[in-house]
């Protein structure tokens, strides 16, 4: 080993060592900043006084003729009134801010009702019965940003930037991804049909995914023959800065300099997440990602907690695709602005905002979009993604043959063995 890949090497295994506990505080703040935001949002939407120069007349005058003329059809006349009242109030009130959040015309801005929001602390938990895929509504359709490696979506073909038309041949127009996931989720061992439309068909296709137990990987690690380092993160969960560490800790024991970051099919996640790994590799106080509140509260600057431990001998290469969204985006992005790695691949999701979950009652919540994600320089994710350094396509004849041209680029660049099969998913 050359002495300045050693002095790399050793520098990055002391800091990884010493970092721990700076790893468990920097998170530890992060969160705390999240919860006081989340708390702030609270305070504000909580307010029991009527927006200012807003008529809600025509509101109450609907609410007073259902209650004087709708007859529940549907409800059995054994059905104590009472009963039946006070249910229907409950939905009056959910439709009126489900109503009031789709009004804006935003995708990442909708209601949870209290079995939305069970379902989403389900989600929170990594593990839950369905296809295994992210799902987000992009240009008006219900679009797929990434199918989870291994998951019952991916073993059935369905890939990122693949769009639902239909779920179990109801159409997907005007559906919410909530309302859409409910329909696509179910009992392990139970199917589900999409139809799916894709750039290079000429027709959509219907797919049957059989249902299971999705258990969410986070970060998978390989080495391959010629030295170079692999680290795969799927998902940017609470945990993953702690599982970065460790994988980070294997990179070091490897005592080569090369490393490819693969965040292809990452959906996102916390950002916190995305901040702690990113300073690795960044010096304290390095710019990761803004947030740009349009003046309705002062923006904030994540910034590197500096543990940055390599110097200029890391030679870093991240795969991203159009399943990288997010927090995924913002990673591979700062880490490309500060120069210390290329992108390989294809042109990310583009999703730059951000968004708030807000309670709205014990059993209810609002996810509200709040911000706008700026870059190092200030710009705007841009909203048809962020293009790479060097675009590679896999095409569906490589996709078959199981090779995966992305990380041979990415070996290619990083002067790696390129004798070696690199196996697609």
């Amino acid at each position: 080993m050359r002495s300045e890949d050693r002095k790399v090497i050793l520098s990055a295994a002391a800091a990884i060592v010493c970092a721990t506990v700076l790893i468990l505080a920097g998170f530890a703040g992060g969160y705390l900043l999240a919860m006081h935001n989340a708390r702030q949002g609270i305070g504000l939407t909580a307010s029991s006084l009527p927006p200012v120069g807003v008529d809600f007349s025509p509101v109450w005058k609907a609410w007073h003729t259902i209650d004087q003329k709708f007859v529940p059809a549907a409800v059995s006349t054994t059905t104590p009134l009472a009963t039946t009242t006070a249910k229907l109030n409950e939905q009056k009130v959910w439709g009126m801010i489900q109503g009031l959040a789709a009004s804006l015309h935003d995708p990442y801005t909708f209601f949870l009702p209290p079995v939305e929001k069970k379902q989403f602390e389900s989600d929170m938990k990594g593990s839950f019965e369905g296809v295994g895929m992210e799902i987000e509504i992009k240009d008006g359709i219900l679009t797929v940003v990434s199918p989870l490696k291994g998951s019952p979506a991916s073993k059935a073909g369905i890939k990122a930037g693949d769009r639902i038309l239909k779920i179990n041949g109801e159409s997907t127009e005007g559906m919410d991804t909530t309302t859409a996931v409910g329909k696509i989720r179910g009992p392990k061992g139970t199917k589900v049909e999409l139809t799916i439309s894709r750039d290079e068909w000429d027709k959509p296709r219907p797919i049957s995914v059989m249902r299971d137990v999705i258990n969410v990987p986070i970060i998978v690690t390989t080495v391959r023959p010629d030295g170079i380092f692999v680290i795969q993160v799927s998902q940017f969960t609470a945990n993953a800065p702690d599982l970065f560490r460790k994988a980070l800790r294997e990179f070091v024991q490897v005592g080569k300099p090369k490393l490819i970051l693969d965040l292809r099919g990452n959906p996102g996640g916390y950002l916190e997440a995305a901040v702690d790994i990113g300073s690795w590799f960044l010096p304290t106080g390095a710019v990761v990602v803004s947030e740009d509140y349009a003046g309705h509260a002062a923006n904030i600057v994540h910034r590197s907690y500096g543990y940055d431990i390599f110097n200029e001998n890391l030679e870093m290469v991240i795969l991203v695709d159009k399943g990288s969204a997010s927090a995924s985006e913002i990673l591979a992005g700062a880490l490309r602005a500060h120069d210390v790695a290329q992108l390989v691949g294809m042109h990310t999701f583009g999703k730059g905002s951000v968004q708030e979950l807000v309670q709205i009652t014990p059993e209810t919540s609002l996810k509200v979009t709040v911000a706008r994600w700026m870059g190092p320089d200030g710009e705007q994710i841009p909203l048809d993604g962020i293009a790479p350094d060097y675009t590679v396509d896999i095409s569906e004849e490589e996709r078959k043959a199981h090779k995966d041209t992305q990380m041979q680029k990415a070996v290619e660049l990083l002067g790696g063995d390129l004798s070696i099969p690199t196996e697609g998913s």
